[in-house]
């Protein structure tokens, strides 16, 4: 298994990875409380690892098929549920669907606000 650094590199590549099979990826999320560490996979239940894909150049190059990220901070639970959003807007739309419109920005922006609530002094 693969533990990717980057925050943005797993998503991205989650992505591709839904979008090469959505019938057969799984996203998983796991939560060790004595550890303090959440666990995201990716994964298209393939057996290996890396499979070899041939590029234009018969080059090998190797797709990775199950993808992991690890991570203790409290922060990235935000980053956890954009990524939630994105995977269920791919899920219902169709796995071409335009993503970006699904930030955390124009949620916050589409919310109303709550003036006019409590008392007046």
């Amino acid at each position: 298994m693969v533990y990717i650094e980057s925050w943005d590199e797993f998503v991205e590549r989650s992505i591709q990875l839904y979008r090469a099979d959505p019938h057969s990826t799984r996203y998983v999320t796991k939560y060790r409380h004595c550890d303090g560490k959440l666990v995201l996979k990716v994964t298209d239940n393939r057996e290996g690892c890396a499979i070899p894909s041939y590029a234009v150049n018969d080059q090998p190059t190797f797709v990775l098929s199950c993808l992991k990220f690890k991570t203790d901070q409290a922060q990235d639970a935000k980053k956890m549920e954009k990524l939630n959003n994105i995977f269920f807007t791919l899920m219902v739309r169709g796995p071409e669907a335009d993503i970006s419109e699904v930030t955390g920005k124009e949620q916050m922006d589409a919310q109303p606000s709550k003036k006019g609530r409590g008392r007046k002094q």
